[in-house]
């Protein structure tokens, strides 16, 4: 039963962990990493879709749920003016199955 309980408290953690729930920040040094939004889908690193629901924001494929304040989210941005400010460039797509990274070696800044 110990190990069952071990299982379940080790799947709930490393879930929390990856899970893309993000929050936007009025300044740069807040921000764990600064985004760039591009206009066309072939200059992002990843492509993201905003989801409606926490629960819904799964694994780190570009699924993101925007929070409401920042000690709710896993991960800080801010959106800079220009992309050579930015650690990562995001576009964001029309339905959830066009999310995902085109840049894989960029994934770890949002672990």
């Amino acid at each position: 039963m110990k190990q069952f309980i071990l299982l379940g408290l080790l799947i709930f953690v490393t879930q929390q962990v990856v899970a893309q729930k993000v929050y936007s920040t009025d300044y740069k040094n807040q921000a764990d990493i600064s985004v760039f939004v591009v206009d066309y889908a072939n200059q992002a690193d990843l492509k993201v879709f905003k989801v409606d629901y926490s629960n819904q924001a799964d694994g780190n494929e570009g699924l993101w749920f925007f929070t409401d304040y920042s000690n709710q989210s896993d991960k800080k941005i801010f959106f800079v003016d220009y992309a050579n400010q930015s650690d990562l460039k995001i576009f964001f797509v029309d339905y959830s199955n066009q999310a995902g990274w085109k840049n894989r070696s960029k994934k770890q800044l949002l672990y």
